[in-house]
């Protein structure tokens, strides 16, 4: 039987050669924060009416010629006929009042009834806050799961899954990092639901395993006990994380809309269907060993 204990220390150099990749992009470029985290403008432009492709990317042409670093998605205006409305988000500070009539007065020219439906500017005190919001949100939340997984089962398994959540989290930051994927506020809900994907994995795993060591055999070490336990969940794992990964990533193409929170989740799924075979289970056998001596 392939034992994946066995290589626990491939898996881990696999984990921390992306990890230290990861570290040395946050040091050399770090994150690509967005609007929400750096502050900047978000404005909302009303067409009018609805636009092609074509028509869409004229705008867009007209409003780069005041801020060539312009973000935007297109989205339905429900309160003027459906028609096209675009979205355009900035933190380079180009999108004044001013520079924003000259846009408005330029795309009037071939689109009368367009406007600016809104215009808000976040301060970098704002992003400030939700920074700190957002650790917050995410310490409670694995001290809630270490709490539960030390009640439920014991602490050795709620230490071993707060390092295959860690693990999770390094490896999304990583990959935001090394493609320099703009960093927003749904990427703070994504990661909170990766989590909980992530643990509801292992737990799946440290279930199967709990149940096998009251049925072991004295002649069974806890390697024997952990292999036994992802071959039996192993197939469950890699069957629900593919379907999941297949229909989010269906959605996040097919709706641009979505795509900030799609993106961290197929990613973070990922990495969390890896950590719960391959991080988690390997861990709880070193602290078992280290631990029961």
């Amino acid at each position: 039987m392939f034992s994946v204990i066995k290589k626990t220390k491939l898996w881990f150099s696999i984990s921390v050669l992306i990890i230290i990749a990861g570290i040395v992009s946050l040091t050399t470029q770090g994150l690509n924060m967005g609007i929400d985290f750096k502050g900047g403008t978000i404005v909302e432009l009303s067409v009018g009416k609805t636009i092609d492709e074509a028509e869409e990317a004229k705008i867009i042409d007209i409003v780069r010629t005041y801020d060539a670093d312009v973000i935007y998605n297109t989205a339905v205006d429900s309160k003027v006929n459906d028609s096209t409305q675009i979205d355009l988000k900035s933190n380079s500070g180009n999108l004044s009042e001013e520079n924003l009539a000259k846009i408005i007065e330029e795309v009037k020219k071939d689109f009368p009834e367009a406007k600016i439906a809104n215009s808000d500017v976040i301060g970098a005190t704002i992003g400030n806050e939700l920074k700190q919001k957002a650790s917050i949100a995410v310490v409670i939340a694995v001290a809630a799961m270490l709490i539960y997984i030390a009640f439920r089962f014991e602490i050795l398994f709620g230490i071993s899954s707060i390092v295959a959540l860690l693990h999770d989290i390094l490896i999304v930051i990583t990959f935001y990092s090394i493609f320099q994927i703009q960093v927003d506020s749904p990427f703070i809900a994504a990661m909170l639901t990766v989590l909980g994907y992530s643990m509801n994995d292992t737990i799946v795993v440290f279930d199967r395993i709990r149940e096998n060591l009251k049925n072991a055999k004295k002649s069974d070490t806890y390697a024997d006990i952990a292999d036994t336990s992802i071959k039996q969940t192993i197939h469950r794992s890699i069957l629900t994380v593919t379907t999941t990964l297949i229909t989010i990533s269906a959605i996040t193409i097919g709706v641009p809309e979505v795509r900030n929170f799609g993106l961290p989740l197929i990613v973070g799924i990922a990495a969390g269907c890896y950590s719960s075979i391959f991080i988690a289970s390997p861990t709880w056998v070193l602290l078992k060993k280290k631990f029961s001596k």
